[in-house]
């Protein structure tokens, strides 16, 4: 249970931090995304729309108990850097830019795994 927990938290942590970092920018000035959101055409709402949603999603994953809504949570997460992936591929971004997404996407998905891990865990009353 321990090495389950270990890697549980460390994933969690990664994409909860990367999350929140990225909620809170999404509500400074910053010139350059400014411009990267109108080569991709979106409206500055959305993305403080997904901010607060972030937010809420972190909340959701930190809070004990909740398990149908933490799975809200998961997916919200995942729908949102594969739709920031593939927006930046469609609108013609570098490799260089939207690689490094699926790496996120994987921690996310290792966060999720262990998870339902813990849970199995948990059920077994092992």
């Amino acid at each position: 249970m321990k090495k389950i927990n270990i890697i549980y938290w460390i994933a969690t942590g990664l994409i909860l931090a990367m999350m929140l970092f990225s909620a809170i920018s999404s509500f400074m000035p910053n010139p350059d995304g400014a411009k990267m959101l109108a080569q991709m055409k979106y409206d500055p709402y959305v993305i403080h729309f997904l901010a607060v949603a972030k937010i809420l999603g972190i909340i959701a994953i930190l809070v004990p108990g909740n398990p149908r809504l933490k799975e809200w949570a998961y997916a919200g997460f995942t729908f949102d850097l594969i739709g920031a992936t593939y927006s930046m591929y469609i609108t013609g971004f570098p490799v260089i830019n939207w690689a490094p997404m699926f790496l996120f996407i994987a921690i996310l998905a290792v966060s999720y795994i262990f998870y339902h891990k813990k849970l199995a865990f948990k059920a077994t009353g092992a």
